[in-house]
Order: C-alpha cells, then structure tokens, then sequence
C-alpha cells in the first residue's frame, strides 16, 4: 500500500455504545471525529441520538452517493466574479451536526472535498456555523465492507473513536424501543449472537441491526407466526447457525420446553427427529449453564455446585446416547483448543464417560 494511503485504522482501544455519548460531548464539539465500527452496530443511530441530545439538526451526507460538485456546488455569476454556492443541505445559518457517512467508501475526489469542511469547518465561501460539529464513520476493510483507503492528510484531520458492539448497551436500549421479548430474551441467554464477523461470502449475519429487523419482522406478522416463516425470516436476517438457534429457542417458548425443566428431571432430551435444531439449542444453553455454574476448584465447591456437576454428567450420558455430536458440543474446547469447562470437571467425564472423553473436539 502507498504511504500516503492509510487502510482502516488499527484499535487498541473502543469504546461501547454506552460510553460513546460521553466521549462525543467531550470531542466532538472541539474537533472533528471519526468513528469506526463494523457494519449493523448503529453508529448512524448513535450519531443522530448524540445531535439530537445538543438539540442539533442532524445533516447526514453519504459518501458513497455524492460526486465532489454535490459539496462544492456549481458557479454562479456575482458581480462580475464567479463563486461556487454550496448545496442549501450544508449551508445553514444555524449550528447543526454534520455527520459524513461511509466517508472512507466514498471516491477519492470525494474525501478531497471533504478536506477543507473537516480542517477549515468551511467549504468555498461557507463557514459553518459556530457550534456546529463534524463526525465522518465508516466501515472496516476487515470486516469485507466497501472502505477506501483514506489519505493520511485526511486521516490526520480527524480524531478516530473505534465503536465495538455492546449486547449489554443494546438490550437496554431494546426495551425502551419496543424490540420484541423473543429476541429479547433470546439475546439475554446468548449475548455472544448479538454480532458475528461479516462472512467472506454474499450471505446475512448476525448484528444489532439484523436483531432489529428482525423483531419488526416478528411484530408484523404477530405471535401466531408459524414455524417455517420465522425460519424463513431468522435465516434471512442472521447467521446460519444462530438463526437455527434462535428458532429452537422459539420452540422451547411456545412449548414450554427450556433447559431448567430438564435440569430439573421434569423434561427430558428431546428425542424427535423434528427437534434437532431444538437438541442442538438445549446443548448450547447447558454448555454456557456448566461454563457459568461449575466451580473452578472441586474442594472448594459449594453444595449448589456439586449438585450441578452430579446433575450434569447423568445429563450428559442421556444426552449422548441422543447424539454423541451434542454431548461433545457440551464439553468441547474453545477456538484455540483450550478446555472451558473446569480441569476436574473433565477429568471425571474422562472417567465416567470415557466414550463421550474419547471424543471430545
């Protein structure tokens, strides 16, 4: 890559949703800012939320769909002298939040216009009002997003904020914003589907938008929507894998089939060639439940604690005898090949279960 050309700014620190605001009020208003962040994460909301908390107007110009004459403007004869006359949509008289949208997607002749209204705060004879505020945002090259390399000289305009998906920030905000309690619950035993890497390839993926449009999808055609709908709507709004899981939590709502009752004993494994997906969901949740309640340390384990591992290992023998796969999805090792379940937990699988251990991924 040339030096002059800088590629999407690396980040050894982000902020969340939540802090974002704070970090605006405080930076924004005396320098320009650019904010990073995959796509879907709602950095355009975030913006206009943060103008509208100033009691600001909010201008948004995307990047990708202006040419350097829809900032510049076009000649007009005044006097005897030409000058170009910026778009009304950015020459206001009163202070207002500029906010430049996929400005490192938009075409190099585009970000050069934006120079002199990022450093100067004005664009030919136009200054922007006093008070007014200037935030570009863009997407990553890393996450197979459109993103130009933005030059140095325009990188080095702007402070840059990197915006990193928050599920806690964002199930507070669902519940003032009518998302609806499937996903919302959902969300609250896998915060970790909240967002998923974009995929290589042209298909949906998980993230707070997708969440969003999903719910709306939900609402519109109401509770009594049928199996193969939502399917049709989850898989077209999330990853694959936590579409299938978000459609076998649904199941164990409408039937009031969750992991709780078959910690319990009142319910069993689910055994039916239909309830795969909901199989799958159930081992899931009971790997997140072990990951969550397992002492580290035997000896120090409190009665609860024993009760759970007691419990889970003639769960996990029931399980496998279902599918040995699910069983070995329970105790499976993280991405990097390092066990997540306590050592002595597992030794005792090893023992009891040597089936199951000999398996294990």
């Amino acid at each position: 890559m040339p030096s002059g050309n800088l590629g999407a700014v690396q980040a050894p620190l982000t902020v969340t949703p939540a802090q974002l605001p704070n970090v605006l009020l405080h930076v924004a208003v005396v320098r320009p800012v650019f904010l990073w962040g995959a796509p879907g994460i709602g950095k355009s909301s975030l913006v206009q939320s943060f103008a509208e908390s100033l009691g600001l107007h909010c201008v948004t110009l995307l990047g990708t769909q202006l040419a350097p004459e829809d900032l510049i403007g076009v000649p007009q004869i005044v006097g005897d002298r030409s000058r170009f006359a910026p778009p009304e949509t950015i020459a206001r008289d009163e202070p207002y939040c500029l906010f430049l949208d996929e400005l490192n997607a938009s075409s190099p002749e585009v970000q050069k216009a934006f120079y002199s209204l990022i450093l100067d705060r004005r664009i030919g004879t136009y200054e922007l009002p006093v008070g007014s505020v200037v935030i570009g945002a863009g997407n990553r090259a890393t996450d197979n997003a459109l993103a130009r390399p933005m030059a140095s000289a325009l990188v080095n305009r702007m402070i840059h904020i990197h915006l990193r998906a928050s599920a806690t920030d964002w199930l507070k905000w669902a519940a003032d914003h009518g998302i609806h309690q499937w996903v919302v619950d959902y969300l609250v035993q896998r915060p970790d589907h909240l967002w998923s890497p974009p995929p290589k390839t042209e298909e949906p993926f998980s993230t707070p938008r997708g969440w969003h449009m999903l719910s709306d999808a939900i609402w519109s055609y109401g509770e009594s929507i049928d199996d193969e709908t939502l399917s049709i709507l989850a898989f077209g709004t999330l990853t694959a894998a936590h579409a299938s899981a978000f459609r076998a939590y649904v199941k164990t709502v409408r039937h009031a089939y969750d992991l709780d009752a078959v910690l319990k004993g009142d319910a069993s494994w689910p055994r039916g060639p239909g309830d795969r997906d909901l199989l799958y969901f159930l081992s899931e949740t009971f790997r997140a439940r072990l990951i969550k309640g397992l002492p580290t340390s035997k000896d120090n384990a409190s009665p609860v604690g024993r009760q759970l591992a007691f419990r889970a290992k003639a769960l996990l023998i029931e399980l496998a005898e279902i599918s040995l796969e699910c069983a070995q999805l329970v105790i499976a090792t993280d991405d990097d090949g390092a066990p997540v379940l306590p050592s002595w937990f597992l030794v005792e699988i090893s023992r009891d279960l040597p089936r199951l251990a000999t398996a294990r991924i």
